[in-house]
């Protein structure tokens, strides 16, 4: 079992402002101060991206599925920025529901985001898809309630939901990267595409004990937030991962070194707290 007590210790004495206001949020559901959740969205360009490197002039879909992640986890997804956020990236969609990052990116974008890049690409539409799924009905950024998965953005989630189901293999893998192999499972259980769904998610749990403990948070995270239930194999498998890896110091270790160790605690905790 993962000692969630310790975790919560960790992001305490060890988090900045931020992350104790993430902490509070998943602990209680309190939303964060609005100095705190201004400062998250700092930054953010006119057209409602926010751009990969600070100062830059071109927004990019990487950095902005950060960016509401970062809001989700302080309870700021029904703000304006959230939802002119959500409308860039409907605006970036391409004809064959599937994102692709600006050209002038090329020399700053990660590799999992390069512009043209066909592994990329399946990211970043897993990741767009993922968070207009999730934040689209909170967000409400045009017209009444809608009640459909991904909000007044369902019709763009279905499109990129078609794209990703087109690429699942037979054995349930996808031709890109391991984080958007989980993200296009979590799209795909969200737009009901259930078989699909059940292909890739068997697939990871195959592959769960070669995987870190950030590799773990975040799956698991990012399943429960699509409504994944917890006795589900995939949580299970995950969940008994996340207690294999977890420090005698209550945290978790980050792939990117010891300052983002706090932020992949910080994501196991929502994974073991997800109401």
């Amino acid at each position: 079992m993962i000692d969630t007590d310790a975790a919560i210790g960790f992001v305490v004495a060890k988090g900045d402002p931020i992350d104790r206001a993430r902490l509070a949020h998943l602990r209680t559901g309190a939303t964060a101060s609005e100095e705190i959740l201004t400062s998250v969205e700092a930054g953010q360009s006119r057209d409602g991206g926010w751009p990969a490197v600070i100062g830059g002039d071109v927004a990019s879909i990487d950095a902005t599925c950060f960016r509401l992640a970062e809001l989700d986890d302080l309870g700021g997804l029904a703000r304006p920025a959230a939802r002119r956020a959500l409308d860039w990236l409907a605006s970036r969609q391409g004809s064959d529901g599937t994102w692709d990052e600006h050209p002038s990116l090329a020399d700053v974008a990660p590799p999992w985001a390069q512009p043209g890049d066909p592994e990329a690409r399946l990211f970043v539409t897993a990741n767009a898809a993922f968070w207009l799924l999730v934040a689209g009905r909170e967000a409400r950024a045009s017209g009444p309630l809608d009640d459909r998965p991904g909000g007044a953005y369902a019709g763009m989630a279905h499109a990129a939901a078609e794209a990703l189901r087109s690429q699942v293999g037979y054995d349930g893998s996808l031709p890109t990267f391991l984080v958007a192999q989980w993200l296009a499972g979590a799209v795909l259980y969200r737009q009901e595409m259930y078989y699909e769904s059940a292909r890739i998610q068997m697939r990871l749990t195959d592959r769960m004990p070669e995987f870190t403990a950030a590799d773990t948070a975040w799956l698991a995270a990012s399943m429960r937030r699509v409504g994944v239930p917890a006795e589900d194999s995939l949580m299970v498998a995950a969940l008994r991962r996340l207690a294999q890896t977890q420090r005698s110091d209550g945290g978790f270790e980050s792939d990117d070194g010891p300052k983002f160790d706090v932020h992949t605690t910080l994501t196991a905790i929502r994974a073991v707290l997800a109401r």
